[in-house]
């Protein structure tokens, strides 16, 4: 994953690619090779090594045991970590969906199904982990305008699929600040409205999951920008990570300063209210709705 830097137009890396792309660079590194010497080993510049370290590429079997080789591992290391390469290059299951996903959020379906929490903030509409049926569709049209009823039908299932991530038994913990304002946003009608706070109200019962609504009383505050999600993993190789993305790209973040800024800005913006009074508020607005 590179650092600071849009992905359009990139491949999805896999999480265990990220892993084997920073397992080599720490291989070559603690071997004394240079970038320039790595590369000269594979008859490639310097930035296909770097590409391949940052999981921007797909790691090629032949370039992993040649790079290995040359960092002196022994046949068995070799084997394996090969083996773990041609794991890392299957398509996850996601890709059945890409004649719908752009590139760019097919890395984002990757990092979030093998995340162990998942913070994020939505100043616009609920979070995709938790929308009703009804209300997904009402999004996703109104996203995409052009899209077939077949395109949008595809569009609702993956982003239905992609909930039963919060069903497995070793869910991650999500942890949603939303603005009232996408409360207000009538998106399909107030019945559908009604059926998403009830969904909301039902995942705010779950161990491992917290709903914080920042109220309309809360005036201006750090969070009054993108949307964004905060991904950290159980992997220790992996860094944390923030995603966030404007109407035809996204940008993936894992230098440090970025991922403590949006970090603190969540922090911040989840104490200008309380599980209490967001349950407050969510029965408030079902009223209305009713």
């Amino acid at each position: 994953m590179s650092e600071s830097r849009a992905s359009a137009g990139i491949g999805a890396p896999t999480v265990l690619r990220m892993i084997l792309g920073r397992r080599l660079q720490e291989r070559r590194q603690n071997a004394g090779v240079s970038l320039e010497d790595a590369a000269r080993t594979l008859r490639v510049t310097p930035l296909t090594v770097r590409r391949l370290e940052k999981a921007e590429v797909a790691l090629k079997p032949l370039y992993v045991e040649l790079l290995l080789g040359k960092y002196g591992a022994d046949r068995q290391e070799i084997d394996e970590f090969v083996a773990l390469a041609e794991r890392a290059n299957e398509p996850g299951w996601w890709h059945a969906y890409r004649d719908v996903v752009p590139s760019w959020f097919s890395a984002y379906v990757s990092l979030e199904s093998d995340a162990a929490m998942l913070r994020t903030y939505e100043p616009h509409y609920v979070t995709g982990l938790l929308q009703t049926h009804g209300y997904a569709r009402s999004v996703l049209r109104g996203g995409f305008p052009n899209d077939t009823e077949d395109e949008l039908r595809r569009r609702i299932d993956l982003r239905l699929r992609r909930q039963s991530l919060l069903d497995k038994p070793d869910a991650p913990t999500l942890w949603v600040v939303m603005d009232e304002a996408v409360l207000h946003r009538v998106v399909g009608s107030d019945a559908v409205m009604r059926d998403q706070i009830d969904m909301l109200l039902a995942a705010m019962e779950l161990d491992h999951i917290s709903i914080d609504i920042v109220p309309f009383a809360a005036g201006a505050h750090v969070g009054a920008c993108a949307p964004f999600t905060y991904f950290r993993f159980h992997e220790p190789e992996l860094p944390d990570i923030v995603y966030s993305e404007i109407l035809s790209a996204s940008v993936y973040l894992d230098q440090r300063a970025d991922v403590v800024a949006h970090l603190e800005a969540h922090n911040r913006m989840a104490l200008l209210t309380s599980s209490a009074e967001s349950r407050a508020l969510l029965n408030r607005l079902r009223k209305e709705y009713s």
